[in-house]
């Protein structure tokens, strides 16, 4: 029998991480009782396993609770009412293809989950807000890189999401990584007095999920190997 390092089965490992991967989804309906700090300090530590680029570990992280949660909250989604998105990183130039059927199809699923027809832009634009109030979540992770480091070190950050996503799944903490927050970058470095030299990649909204709310009662798809994969063999 194979085994890891640890002495446990080699499936029993890869079951678990297939185990947490099954289990995880974006929360968009939190129930308002923090997260412990040891809890948290827990995923932190975890998520610090990341691998980065040359070991650079480029992320920082801000995390909020409390009032501070709340006051960032409100005054994020007052910004994001009356003011275009301008992030550090560029959005994508455009969805097409295959990109935009399964953003779509995202997008359709939850729009139906929360009872918004195709076609109702208030609903929607009604939805999309909800990104700025974290879906109600009693905390927030602001996820920041060194501009210096360019794409590699937002990759790396990218890293990192997933890992504190995966961290929290196995401590039973829901969340969410959201682009959205970074869309308004110009109220989050002044909120949190970043100085220029971050770039700020993502948020992440997490906490306890809303088992009973609409939103978080469907699963987006994945697509099968060969789609994504090129086998090149002699």
């Amino acid at each position: 029998m194979d085994t890891t390092p640890a002495g446990l089965p080699a499936e029993t490992e890869s079951e678990t991480l297939e185990g947490l991967l099954n289990r995880r989804y974006s929360c968009r309906g939190f129930r308002p009782e923090p997260v412990g700090r040891p809890v948290i300090e827990r995923m932190l530590t975890l998520a610090q396993r990341t691998a980065s680029w040359c070991n650079a570990q480029p992320w920082k992280v801000i995390v909020t609770s409390g009032a501070e949660t709340e006051r960032f909250r409100t005054g994020l989604a007052a910004y994001a009412a009356a003011n275009a998105p301008k992030p550090d990183i560029p959005a994508p130039r455009e969805y097409r293809g295959v990109y935009q059927e399964r953003r779509r199809e995202c997008g359709f699923q939850l729009y139906e989950s929360v009872g918004i027809a195709r076609g109702d832009r208030a609903g929607s634009t009604v939805q999309a807000m909800e990104n700025f109030r974290l879906f109600g979540a009693p905390h927030a992770a602001i996820i920041t890189s060194d501009e210096a480091l360019g794409p590699y070190g937002a990759v790396d950050c990218g890293a990192f999401v997933s890992t504190f996503c995966l961290a929290a799944t196995s401590l039973g903490v829901a969340t969410i990584a959201q682009a959205a927050l970074a869309s308004h970058s110009p109220f989050i470095r002044e909120f949190f007095a970043l100085p220029p030299d971050r770039l700020i990649v993502c948020g992440i909204s997490f906490g306890y999920a809303d088992d009973a709310h609409p939103a978080n009662g469907f699963r987006t798809t994945r697509a099968k190997l060969p789609e994504v994969v090129t086998w090149a063999e002699a």
